[in-house]
């Protein structure tokens, strides 16, 4: 579900302050916003300093997403105290980013703007828009502003997310970061945002958990619970491991004591580091059989594990990947865990899969997320098929980075992908946010025709969203198709745009075409058709839809295809053909 914010709510009394009001919601401004009290002198073309002082514990930054980045730097005395990229407005704003002057309300600050352009294309500094635009202000208003914003799957409250990282379960709260850029809906500025929930379908959203230092800006990586305090941070406490992206990229610790809402960075980093220009993405876990800590990460085209006794001394085991799978881009957010197999040939059979996320060189273009199975036996993973043979977790175009839960109850495998596609992720109809998590899955493995396959189904908690059953689908709702045989389920709204799922039980694939799905024109990688082998006879498949996406799941998890839509209306409207029954479950 869309996470909630922390806004004060005001009540207006006159006319005119209602009408600022809906002039406020429209640009993310607040009532109380007041025009930034400054002094700006241009010292080039390209580079001014804005003198700033203020109470306001915001500064509200105006963001114009076609221009290029501008470099700001937040000077304290001598010290910068921040510094990030931002698109800063030159002719118009599209909305408003806050910078939390949180430690730093009442000093004098120094902005030190460097800007990408120069006066031939851009005209004369000062004449930019942002000198105007600029804001501060005690709250920032993020209410919802987006038409396509999800109503039932996690999206950051403003601002730009992808990966999700160092998700773990405690104390009955699941928590996920992401990578997060604060300072626009495009990808930058990488820090660890952070959302917490009870159900895996309502999120809080608690700020920015890690953010950059001077050894680069925080890509991803994982964290886990250190319940016997073999790191020395305490017991129970939160040890998150994450890659520095700086001149390269390294790997560093930080921990929480507070159950993750403050993290402390470990003296000693990088911890971890390497000549690779592609290194990143470390997924730790413990094993009970072997009784260590293990990390697998990305280096290159291939996963490298390593040991460790006390999450801060790592050492290398082995590599995996040369010749194994798709290597048609660079492989990323590893994950590597062990699952009982059902309806194994041998009883109490378990097995390792190694997840192996990619881009570009998905099934269809772009990013997706492939797999391994086989045998950890505390130093190398073996897999078990033959080299050429690749897996795939997902058959659409929109799930990629998935990685799963540390210490998840119940012995559960739960996992969380980011439901985009890097080859237009930047460019989906939206604004005030971009991206959002498919739903949660929890993970299995099964047998056919004598091989092993991960399945995933709809965590349980979604069970919990349906409410009475009705026949008309709405923007926000999970329909559910029984197939005896070959069908078509079609989706389809009063403007004639149309999804189309289809099954084909003589040649056992499932596609899902989203050619005529709404606005598909935005990106000429958008427009496409997947298809799912379905690894048997599909019996019931749950379509998950919301504002902007569809995910068709099997409800054994044989088969699963997630694809965002933009249509210009929510789809009301199912029509089915073949041999197949459905129901509409509306949102309680």
């Amino acid at each position: 579900m869309v996470v909630k914010n922390l806004k004060t709510k005001y009540r207006m009394t006159s006319l005119k302050k209602i009408l600022l009001s809906v002039a406020c919601l429209m640009t993310g401004l607040t009532a109380g916003a007041q025009t930034a009290i400054g002094n700006m002198n241009a010292l080039s073309d390209t580079h001014a300093i804005y003198r700033l002082q203020t109470s306001a514990r915001y500064l509200l930054l105006p963001v114009e997403e076609k221009e290029e980045n501008a470099r700001v730097r937040v000077i304290k005395g001598h010290t910068v105290v921040k510094e990030f990229n931002c698109r800063l407005a030159l002719d118009k704003k599209d909305y408003m980013v806050p910078v939390d002057l949180k430690d730093l309300q009442g000093e004098p600050l120094l902005l030190d703007i460097t800007f990408s352009g120069n006066r031939r294309s851009t005209g004369n500094i000062n004449d930019f828009a942002v000198w105007k635009l600029l804001k501060t202000t005690d709250t920032f208003d993020a209410s919802n502003r987006e038409r396509f914003r999800p109503a039932y799957h996690h999206t950051p409250v403003y601002g730009w997310m992808n990966d999700p990282n160092g998700m773990f379960y405690k104390d009955g709260v699941w928590h996920l970061y992401f990578q997060y850029n604060p300072y626009g809906s495009t990808w930058e500025n990488m820090t660890w945002g952070h959302s917490t929930s009870r159900d895996l379908i309502h999120w809080q959203y608690e700020g920015e958990a890690i953010e950059p230092d001077a050894l680069g800006t925080i890509f991803s990586g994982s964290s886990v619970v250190d319940h016997n305090n073999t790191a020395g941070f305490g017991a129970g406490a939160i040890v998150a491991m994450y890659t520095s992206a700086g001149a390269n990229q390294t790997q560093s610790l930080a921990y929480s004591t507070d159950g993750g809402k403050t993290f402390q960075k470990y003296s000693g980093n990088p911890i971890i580091t390497s000549s690779l220009p592609d290194f990143r993405d470390p997924h730790m876990f413990w094993s009970e059989e072997y009784g260590r800590w293990y990390l697998i990460l990305a280096a290159g085209q291939e996963m490298q594990i390593y040991s460790s006794a006390n999450l801060k001394q790592w050492k290398y085991e082995s590599s995996f990947g040369h010749e194994y799978g798709n290597h048609g881009g660079v492989w990323e957010c590893p994950d590597l865990f062990k699952l009982p197999v059902k309806n194994a040939t041998s009883a109490g059979q378990d097995k390792w899969v190694l997840l192996c996320n990619i881009n570009p060189g998905g099934p269809f273009g772009g990013s997706a997320t492939q797999y391994f199975t086989g045998h950890f036996d505390g130093h190398r993973f073996v897999c078990d098929t033959k080299p050429e043979v690749t897996k795939w977790m997902d058959y659409g175009k929109d799930h990629y980075a998935a990685v799963s839960f540390d210490n998840a109850p119940d012995g559960r495998r739960v996992a969380l992908a980011w439901m985009s596609n890097w080859q237009y992720a930047n460019q989906v109809p939206t604004t005030q946010y971009r991206s959002a998590n498919a739903v949660p899955r929890d993970l299995g493995l099964f047998e056919y025709k004598g091989d092993t396959y991960l399945s995933s189904t709809p965590s349980k908690e979604l069970l919990t969203l349906r409410g009475k059953k009705g026949k008309a689908l709405t923007s926000a709702c999970e329909l559910v198709v029984d197939f005896r045989h070959s069908a078509t389920v079609t989706l389809s709204n009063a403007r004639g745009e149309q999804l189309v799922l289809t099954y084909d039980a003589d040649r056992q694939t499932l596609s899902m075409d989203r050619t005529k799905s709404g606005d598909v024109q935005f990106s000429e990688a958008f427009p496409c058709v997947t298809t799912a082998p379905t690894l048997g006879k599909l019996g019931q498949l749950r379509v998950f839809i919301d504002k902007c996406s569809v995910e068709a799941i099997d409800a054994e998890g044989k088969v699963a295809i997630t694809n965002l839509v933009f249509p210009s209306e929510p789809y009301t409207k199912v029509t089915l053909k073949g041999k197949a029954r459905c129901a509409v479950y509306n949102l309680k």
